[in-house]
């Protein structure tokens, strides 16, 4: 019988109806469910247990959360840290303890984008993780170290979702049905840069606009022009793309804050992810101008957390500034040409013991057996420096990787170690 007043329910996104059923559906994250790994062990263990899911977006944090309350057929409360606050966290846990006392099943509680709690926020969940009340399951795109407060995060597991590979992301839009052709199918990979819900939602877009459209398969000139907004001028796999952040990087090492500026806002014209063109300018504050000025680092982090922190446009200005300041930054690449002439050197060399005198010694049998025999404590020496010390293994040859430049800081960095190794060559000679 048709209930003629009964509202339509709304369809679910293609994002949610194509969501994995069982962990062996989930695509990527092999190293964490694959058969002996870290997750797949948990959902295999019979008890689940707290856990922070560290990742991306659209790489199936909450997916997982869902799964493992279905593994052990527990309640599921989902909040959102961006909605919510106090008030939401203590209806949550009423929820958990009146099904605890209805059904005897336990409660999993998803905390979506946890790192936006303040310290407060997070530390009212501790308690009912403490009681068993409820498992705990935050899941977050920034650094748990530096965003969930330390009592929370040593009663919870971490584990780390990587981007998803393009060719994960070609099987999950080989799962959609949807008929794409080559150049389509390349645009879309290229546009999802690593993130599912990204590339369903796409996927969805181009499928409801062909239907209306009567297009059977979707071509690269289809995706164009219907995600004209994201991918106008070039897309995240193509050449254009490359070239231009190619631009943007040489035009900061060139110090030409203008020419900067223009690569930068062409790319955001194009639909580039500020948030990626922010982590390139903190990859120009360590590659291009190091220790010459340091501040640099900071104020492309900064810019990174303003944009997280406004959106757009407002936090796009925020990374302009960083761009613009690296261009106009004394520069210098010592620091990186020092790392990489270090990590090519450790990995053509042999396998160097410590030198017995920097060993630590807490125990009575390490010191026995000479561990920090002979070691000088910098802090009482001359200049809090012990001359003539060496820091390196036994035999290996002399080496000098990181060479300051004259510029910025760094010419104060240049002058105080020629003064330093003027003492050394004094002190060995005595």
């Amino acid at each position: 019988m048709t209930d003629l007043f009964a509202k339509p329910e709304p369809q679910a996104p293609l994002a949610d109806r194509l969501r994995p059923k069982t962990l062996d559906e989930v695509v990527g994250q092999a190293h964490l469910i694959g058969r002996g790994k870290p997750l797949r062990l948990a959902f295999e263990s019979g008890t689940p247990h707290s856990m922070i899911l560290w990742g991306p977006p659209g790489t199936g944090k909450t997916t997982i959360a869902r799964l493992m309350a279905s593994a052990f057929n527990a309640e599921f409360i989902a909040l959102s840290a961006v909605f919510s606050g106090v008030k939401d966290i203590r209806s949550a846990v009423q929820a958990a303890e009146d099904e605890l006392a209805r059904s005897g099943r336990r409660t999993i509680l998803f905390v979506d984008e946890v790192h936006r709690f303040n310290k407060a926020q997070q530390d009212a969940f501790l308690p009912y993780v403490e009681r068993g009340l409820v498992t705990f399951i935050g899941a977050t795109t920034e650094n748990p170290s530096f965003e969930v407060n330390s009592a929370l995060l040593s009663r919870a597991s971490v584990y780390v979702l990587e981007s998803l590979s393009e060719d994960d992301l070609a099987k999950l839009l080989a799962r959609t049905g949807v008929a794409v052709d080559e150049e389509a199918r390349a645009r879309l990979l290229g546009f999802a840069d690593g993130d599912a819900r990204r590339l369903l939602n796409a996927v969805e877009i181009l499928d409801t606009a062909a239907r209306s459209s009567g297009i059977a398969s979707i071509d690269g000139a289809f995706v164009e022009q219907t995600l004209a907004s994201n991918l106008r001028r070039f897309d995240k796999g193509g050449e254009q793309f490359y070239d231009q952040i190619s631009a943007l990087h040489k035009a900061v090492r060139g110090s030409d804050p203008d020419a900067s500026l223009y690569w930068m806002v062409r790319m955001l014209d194009g639909g580039a992810d500020p948030l990626y063109l922010g982590r390139r300018v903190v990859r120009m504050a360590v590659e291009d101008v190091g220790l010459a000025d340091p501040r640099a680092l900071r104020i492309a982090l900064d810019a990174c957390e303003t944009y997280e922190r406004l959106g757009s446009p407002e936090g796009e200005l925020a990374i302009a500034e960083a761009v613009i300041y690296m261009a106009c930054a004394a520069k210098s690449n010592a620091v990186y040409s020092a790392y990489n002439s270090a990590r090519a050197f450790v990995a053509e060399d042999g396998t160097r013991p410590v030198p017995l005198h920097i060993r630590n010694a807490p125990t009575r049998l390490m010191k026995g057996l000479g561990y920090g025999k002979g070691y000088r404590y910098a802090h009482d020496e001359e200049d809090a420096y012990a001359a003539g010390e060496n820091y390196f293994p036994e035999g290996m040859p002399a080496v000098q990787w990181y060479r300051p430049t004259d510029r910025g800081l760094e010419a104060k960095i240049r002058e105080k170690l020629e003064y330093l190794r003027s003492k050394d060559q004094k002190a060995r000679k005595n």
